[in-house]
This record gives C-alpha cells, structure tokens and sequence, in this order.
C-alpha cells in the first residue's frame, strides 16, 4: 500500500504543475516557465475533473495501512485536493476577485527573475515567451469577471497592482535586454511592447470599466466563511469557540501589559496611587504610557528596510550565542517589496520553492506610500518603531518563517513540500516572537515585552476581525474602534487591517490558531520528555518535519498514532 501511495504522490507531482505553470515556477518545477496560465472555462473544468478523478483514486488507498510518514503526506494530499476543488466550484473566487490575476500577471515575470535557478539568458528567454501571451491571459481576465460581484476595494486594490505590473518589466527585465544575441533582444523588446500595450488597455478597463461598476459585497458570509475556515485551519477549533477564546486572551493580554507598563509609569510619577483592581480605562491609560515609551524610538521614513537589517543581524547572532535553534546557511535578502504585491501587508517572507536548492529567501518590506500625509507617515512610523521591527524581523526571517521554511524545505519527501500549513507556519512565528523574549532577546528589555504583547494582542484581534467583518457585518467604524481602542493600533496599521480584513477571508484567524497550538505542542513535549527537554532540540525536531498541520507534527515528535481525523 505504502508503494502504490507512492506512485499516487508520484503521479500528483508530474501532472499538477501543468494546470498553473506561473505556481510551478514559483514552486521550483520549471518545465513550463515558458507558459501563462490558461483560465478559461475549458482549462477550468479539466481541472476539476482532474482534481474528482485523483480524489477518487485516492479514497482507494487505506490510510490505516500506510506508513506514518505516508499517512500525514496522505491526508495533506487528499485534504489539498479537496479544498481547492471547493475553492473551484462553490467559493468561485475566479469569478469576482481581480487580484487572482493581477498576482499572475506580476509573478509570470517576477517569478523568472528574481532567483539566480537558471542563466538569465534562459530566464529572459521565457519571460518572452510569457510575455507573449499577455494579451491572451488579460482578454481571457476580462471574460471571466462578473464586474458587478467584484467588491469595491478589490477593484481599487486591482488598479494600483496591475501598475506595479509594469514597473516590474522596467525593473527586471529591460536592463538586462542587452545580454542576449540580436535575434533575442529583438524578440523580447517585441514582447515586452506587447505586454505593455495589453497591460495598459487593461489598466484602463479597470478604471473605466470595472471600478465604476463593481459593486460586490467583500463579505462573503457565514456559510462559504465557515467552510473556508475550516479547510485553513485543518484544526477541530470553530468559529464561535475561536471568538470565545479571542475575547478572553484580549483581557488577559490588557493585564499582563498594564503589569508590565506600571513600573514604567511608576519610576515617572512616584506618588501615583495604582488602584486594585484598576478600572479599565485607568489600565488602558497606563498602557499607552508605556507603548509611547516604545514610540519615541522610531527608525525614519526612509529607513525602515535598513533598521529591518541590523535586526536580522542582532537575532541572529542572539539565537546563535543562545544555540536556541539550528541555523541554517540559506541566503537572505532584505528588499524594497515589489510593486504589484502592495497593498495587503506591509512585510512578507518569500522563500524559496520547496522544489529549488540554494536560492535566495526575501524579507519584503513596502515603503511608506508616496501620497501619505505627514500625519498618516508618523502614524506609521509610530506602529513600526524600532521594537516593532524586531519583532517583524522575528516574525518574517529570524527565527521565523525563513529559519522555519529553510528547515522545511529540507524534509526529503517533495509531495511534503507542496502542502505549507497556514496554521504551522504563522503560529510557529508568532510563537517565536515571545520565546525570544522568553530567553533574553534585546536583554529582557521590558519595552520589547509590552510591544510583543501587542503584537500579540494583534494577532488575537485579527481572529475576531477575521471572522466579525465576513459574517457578523462589522461596520469600518467599529474595526477601527477594536484595533485602535482594544489593541492599542495606530489608525494607519487599523487602516491597512481594515483593508485586509475585507481582501481576504479566513488567513487572518490562523496567527492566533497556531500560536495557541503552538504553545499546546511545546508544553506536551515538556511533559512528555521530562528531565531530557532541551529547548534546541525540540526546535530542531518540530521543524524538521516539513510544514504540516501541528497536530501532525505533535504526532510524529512524540512517535504517536497519527490522527486520521480531525477530531473535536
């Protein structure tokens, strides 16, 4: 059984990739870096027929027979399929999200030049090629929209991305023009005069066209969020026991900040009498004292990607004298976040395909946009202060997502590699956030405690946003109310939250999921290992498993049955 599982794991990795070779490319399977995505109808429904076939195939295997290892990569496989087949035929997001294609369209050209995987004549070669069919994938976009169910924000969010299209091309792309032979530099100035021309009847289309006309509702509803949450999460958690829990740790996490803030205010106003208990708005009040204690250090505009590096530099180091976790020796790069990837978050983790060797991690950080106020930048700058970058960098790379990926991506089984839990990945990096701390990070500095309790409290706060915006109908006023007034936000991070919240459905409740099983993991281990807990080798081992849901990792670090349901 284990051998004809196999050959099923085989068989997934050979023929998935030709559904969407911009997602192969950035997976690290370059036999077809050459083409652009098909989207049409036709492309759509061998998909699905694709996806129903393998499933079936799949409920021939019985899992019980199947090693541990193949019974998680199983369940990950099967579990995959089902959700993007749901993805496909019921959430239809194909139909009236923009940013689906906006993304394409940047990653087609991003994707083939931004790692060093082939020489860049072969590289440039195929960015000509996609290039090329540009005009054909757009046209096949403008046919598939329902303009009228695209949600407003998707649509403006669409319309500053596809610019970022074109300025990818004169980034990436033209500079590098002259190193090919005559013949080639011509072909690819052809196409990237194609592509431009396309690019920019398309932008208009969105201007004119879609953005006058979208009138969609953003909230996707209990029925389709509850679902959806269900496959992110891979966890027995729900949604109303997600809120319950959420509640609770922002009053709990209001505590443990105002007993970390009090002696500060304390140590400034001696004669201050502290009430026991402290009403609420008296907590609160105390709690900004120490945040803006953190506030006046801040990096500059222009300076938060080179603050973002000395950080790196500072944890790693830290995390190496406290051999808290194996290092490894992949390359990182801190850089400018492309354009077409703005308007989301402000940082992310770009790792490598789980397929490449020796490429390139990016630690991405958007600038400060252009047409920002002079108050809207210090309301940034305030959010993103010199604490709150250590705790991005350790979220982001170090020990976070890249040390987290760079271990998984050393797992030795590909099928492993194609399925990331959202779950296990932000949890163990919100999870690393406080364990730094834990062990002496920036020497127990009590001002990067208060400020990773926020962080924190964000986390919790995106969970019951997450799930207040798409099914409760919470109005902007009332977001803003939580994130500023609850979790202590500056209104340019609740602003750009709000936004999020609306972009996206379901992501946003897994930083608090995972870090609750994150914590849940860790003290079963303790017990279970006693006297011989080593805090490295526990790192080490949780993360040497690939990315897998944390229930399965928990499994396979403690040689337990793997659980073949998710259980409530």
């Amino acid at each position: 059984m284990d051998s004809d599982f196999e050959q099923l794991g085989q068989r997934y990795l050979r023929e998935f990739a030709a559904f969407s070779p911009v997602h192969a490319t950035s997976l690290g399977d370059h036999r077809f870096d050459g083409q652009l995505d098909q989207i049409g109808e036709a492309a759509r429904e061998k998909k699905v027929d694709w996806m129903r076939g393998f499933i079936e195939r799949l409920d021939q295997v019985d899992v019980t027979s199947l090693s541990r290892r193949n019974q998680v990569d199983y369940l990950l496989l099967k579990h995959a399929l089902q959700s993007e087949l749901w993805q496909l035929t019921e959430l239809r997001e194909w139909q009236w999200n923009p940013l689906i294609y906006t993304e394409l369209s940047g990653d087609a050209i991003y994707g083939l030049m931004a790692r060093d995987f082939a020489p860049t004549s072969e590289r440039l070669h195929n960015v000509a090629k996609r290039l090329e069919q540009i005009p054909r994938f757009l046209e096949q976009v403008r046919g598939i929209l329902d303009v009228e169910r695209v949600p407003r924000v998707h649509a403006e969010t669409a319309v500053a991305q596809n610019r970022g299209v074109i300025k990818t091309i004169d980034n990436m792309v033209r500079p590098l023009v002259g190193q090919l032979s005559p013949a080639e530099q011509e072909r690819l100035s052809r196409a990237i005069s194609t592509a431009e021309r396309a690019i920019g009847e398309y932008q208009q289309w969105l201007e004119t066209e879609l953005l006058p006309r979208a009138k969609g509702d953003f909230r996707i509803g209990i029925e389709l969020f509850e679902k959806k949450l269900a496959f992110a999460l891979h966890s027995p958690l729900r949604r109303q026991e997600i809120r319950i829990l959420a509640d609770r740790r922002v009053r709990d996490l209001h505590s443990q900040m105002y007993a970390i803030a009090k002696p500060l205010y304390r140590e400034q106003y001696p004669q201050t009498q502290f009430p026991d208990p402290p009403p609420d708005a008296f907590r609160r009040a105390v709690i900004r004292f120490g945040l803006e204690k953190a506030y006046a250090e801040a990096p500059k505009a222009g300076e938060i990607v080179a603050t973002a590096k000395r950080s790196v530099a500072m944890a790693t180091d830290f995390i190496r004298r406290k051999d808290l976790i194996t290092i490894m020796p992949d390359p990182l790069e801190i850089i400018v976040m492309p354009e077409f990837q703005r308007g989301v978050s402000l940082a992310y983790c770009d790792s490598p395909g789980p397929l490449e060797t020796a490429q390139k991690t990016f630690y991405a950080v958007s600038p400060i946009p252009a047409n920002w106020t002079e108050k809207q930048v210090r309301s940034h700058l305030r959010e993103y202060n010199t604490r709150s970058v250590d705790v991005l960098t350790i979220h982001e790379a170090m020990p976070g997502h890249f040390l987290q990926l760079a271990h998984a991506n050393r797992y030795s089984g590909k099928l492993r590699h194609m399925f990331q839990s959202g779950v296990f990945v932000e949890g163990w990096a919100v999870y690393t956030e406080w364990m730094m701390c834990e062990e002496g990070f920036q020497g127990h500095d009590p001002l990067l405690k208060l400020i990773t309790l926020k962080w924190y409290l964000r986390d919790v706060t995106n969970a019951i946003l997450d799930q207040a915006v798409h099914v409760d109908g919470i109005s902007r006023q009332q977001a803003m109310r939580l994130m500023v007034e609850d979790a202590f936000q500056e209104e340019r991070e609740a602003a750009g939250k709000w936004t999020r919240a609306r972009l996206t459905s379901a992501q946003l409740s897994t930083y608090f999921v995972g870090y609750l099983e994150q914590v849940a993991m860790r003290r079963e281990v303790e017990k279970s290992w006693g006297n011989q807990f080593d805090l490295k080798k526990y790192h080490d081992t949780v993360l040497s498993f690939g990315s897998p849901p944390t229930q399965f990792v928990e499994a396979l670090t403690l040689d337990r049955e793997i659980p073949l349901t998710v259980s409530r």
